[in-house]
């Protein structure tokens, strides 16, 4: 009868533990990937909401208080998140000793940084964790942990945001290629298309202001002095001026009310402005490391004629030789002096700078001299007076040689037969095509020296590799004067981009910044106080004189 009376009573034996009241912080995080989901609201804030507070409401006996962390909108591979941060500080102060999540991947999808808390972390500090959805439970059930789900479920989190990041990644990469904008917001002086967000369409009262900010620079204003005029004059700065207009801003970055040098310096370099799609100039370091990071210019990825463009490609490349240049000003300076970048001493090749006597006198001397040792180098001073009058003459006298060219050019033109053929070039691709193929001749009967032992291994890899390197010189060489015979068989005309950026010029009287912008390259000042200008497009005017002497010989019909 004993027995009878046992049947069905099952003893419990499910391990006994220490009734004792939690501080509970129950922590939800949707990510932005959730959000276009759509229909698909599993992972809802709310969802996840209702099922924490439903579990803590079943087993309110257990608990003394309860806190909410909500992290809306961020990846779980990123650990800095505001709430997470506020969790585990709170973790680390004592004021909750229990976390619970509606699943591992709510919590972390980092691998690394979810096992190490778990297992570590909340361990010493004798936090109790609970996951819903994995029946995890580390004080009711410590085995639950060690379980292999655990580490499993966390790397698949981690391998999915992998794999999603990988599938983000080339389908923006195809996008960029195919010229498809994608950024979030459009570049200052652009808007999206309404009806094609891949599309950029011209903003008119931005691109006036982008516009005069390259204009100012080329003027020679510097970049804080174009901030602050635009400050003075009540513009507002590409933020202010999209909150302004109810465009779609960044809260991250450039959202300073005011202009600054900086945001002047990333308008001046984005080749965007030149009707070019420029994408890919930075990029988050990993799926895991979420610092942005430079790109290298030759890994941009760039397509041309994509939109409207703002600014010309010969202002936009004026501009940066500009920006390559030293062209500080003084902390109350605004405007970039006349010859700022420009001059170099002909000896120790370092700048020459601007100085100030004490009656008020400009003129300019080496900064070796100056700055470094008077013995390293000599003075080179000039007086700004006869360096600008010295300069002057110099454009002056090169226009005037445009002028000629161009007159001399359309004479050639005119004529019934022109000539192409320039000897000097000839000569000299003969004599490297005669070079080539004797370094290839030597080459070729290395192998037999070292064979027959005339010379050693370590011979015959040393001189193996200085032919191949003479050999790739002088194959480039040749490429070079076969590509200029080519250009040379094109002709001349006198519509040419070094006549048209000399003769526009052909009633100068005076400097200004923007004439040695176009054509100068650098200025070089002897310590005797003579000059000698480099000019731009000097290949350019040398290969028209030989035009020209080619075809004004006595053999050469030439209308006259």
């Amino acid at each position: 009868m004993a027995r009878a009376k046992n049947r069905g009573y099952q003893q419990s034996f499910s391990p006994s533990y220490t009734i004792r009241r939690w501080r509970l912080g129950i922590y939800i995080r949707l990510s932005k990937e959730d959000l276009k989901k759509g229909k698909d609201d599993s992972n809802s804030v709310k969802n996840q909401r209702d099922l924490l507070n439903d579990f803590y409401r079943r087993n309110i006996d257990e608990f003394e208080s309860i806190t909410e962390y909500v992290d809306d909108g961020h990846t779980g591979t990123d650990a800095n998140r505001e709430d997470f941060q506020r969790l585990l500080a709170d973790v680390m102060s004592g004021k909750i000793n229990c976390v619970i999540v509606k699943d591992l991947s709510r919590f972390a999808r980092n691998y690394s940084d979810a096992g190490s808390l778990i297992d570590n972390l909340f361990v010493q500090m004798g936090v109790r964790f609970i996951s819903l959805a994995e029946n995890v439970d580390s004080y009711k059930n410590p085995d639950s942990v060690s379980n292999i789900i655990v580490p499993i479920t966390n790397v698949m989190n981690d391998n999915y945001c992998y794999q999603t990041s990988k599938k983000i990644r080339q389908v923006f990469d195809y996008k960029r290629r195919n010229g498809q904008y994608i950024g979030a917001f459009a570049p200052y002086g652009y808007v999206k298309h309404p009806k094609d967000k891949h599309r950029l369409i011209v903003d008119p009262d931005a691109a006036e202001n982008v516009k005069l900010i390259f204009t100012m620079l080329i003027q020679g204003s510097s970049k804080r002095a174009i901030a602050l005029y635009l400050n003075e004059h009540g513009v507002p700065s590409p933020s202010a001026y999209k909150v302004q207009k109810g465009l779609p801003v960044s809260t991250r970055g450039y959202d300073d009310p005011m202009w600054g040098a900086r945001m002047i310096h990333s308008i001046l370099t984005n080749p965007t402005y030149t009707g070019d799609l420029a994408q890919g100039r930075s990029r988050v370091k990993s799926y895991k490391v979420h610092q942005i990071e430079a790109v290298p210019r030759e890994e941009w990825v760039e397509v041309a004629g994509t939109h409207e463009a703002i600014i010309d490609y010969e202002t936009f490349d004026k501009v940066q030789a500009l920006l390559q240049r030293d062209t500080r000003t003084s902390p109350k300076g605004r405007e970039v002096h006349l010859f700022s970048g420009f001059l170099k001493c002909a000896d120790c090749g370092r700048a020459i700078t601007r100085c100030v006597s004490k009656n008020n006198n400009v003129y300019y001397s080496c900064s070796t001299y100056k700055n470094r040792s008077r013995t390293a180098c000599t003075m080179h001073s000039i007086k700004h007076e006869r360096l600008e009058a010295a300069v002057l003459f110099a454009v002056q006298h090169q226009v005037h040689l445009a002028v000629s060219y161009s007159e001399i050019v359309t004479q050639i033109n005119s004529a019934p037969i022109k000539k192409s053929q320039s000897y000097r070039l000839d000569d000299l691709i003969a004599a490297k095509e005669r070079e080539l193929t004797k370094i290839t001749r030597y080459k070729q009967s290395l192998y037999q020296d070292w064979k027959d032992g005339e010379i050693t291994q370590q011979e015959y890899r040393d001189m193996k590799a200085d032919y191949e390197r003479q050999t790739s010189d002088i194959s480039a060489v040749l490429t070079r004067l076969n590509a200029e015979r080519a250009e040379l068989a094109n002709g001349v005309d006198n519509e040419h981009p070094a006549l048209v950026a000399f003769m526009k010029y052909q009633n100068i009287e005076a400097l200004n910044r923007e004439i040695l912008v176009e054509l100068v390259d650098y200025i070089k000042v002897y310590e005797n106080g003579n000059i000698s200008v480099k000019f731009k497009f000097a290949d350019e005017l040398r290969k028209i004189a030989e035009y020209i002497e080619i075809n004004t010989t006595e053999d050469t019909a030439v209308a006259g």
